[in-house]
């Protein structure tokens, strides 16, 4: 009796495993998940950018003046100062001066220590 059972249950199993598919009936739920919290964030952010294309349309011109103006001294700057991580950020003191002050150069690695003890033990 448990042959039977057994010779019929390996009989249906092919036909168990091709009834049980799935058709790919579109995305999946993480899928559509994500495009729902993508288009939210997107209604969300819409006014914000608005807001900030118009502050760039104000201030775009004014920017423009200041790059014509202060390009050519900003560019003298650059091409006097060979490395920038040398130097700290910027400091303005309270009379209205700006100062850059260079950072302290790291010490030299020391080596190993070796600590020579001045009076030795002798074992007898």
């Amino acid at each position: 009796m448990k042959n039977i059972s057994l010779i019929c249950a390996l009989i249906c199993l092919p036909g168990l495993a091709t009834g049980q598919t799935v058709p790919d009936t579109g995305p999946s739920m993480m899928e559509r998940g994500a495009q729902m919290f993508l288009d939210g964030m997107m209604q969300e952010m819409a006014p914000t950018l608005e807001d900030l294309s118009e502050l760039g349309d104000k201030i775009g011109p004014a920017l423009r003046d200041f790059a014509s103006e202060m390009g050519p001294a900003l560019g003298g700057i650059l091409e006097s100062v060979e490395d920038w991580s040398v130097y700290e950020a910027p400091e303005i003191l309270p009379n209205g001066d700006i100062i850059i002050k260079r950072k302290p150069e790291p010490e030299a690695p020391k080596g190993p220590m070796i600590f020579v003890d001045k009076t030795p033990q002798i074992d007898i």
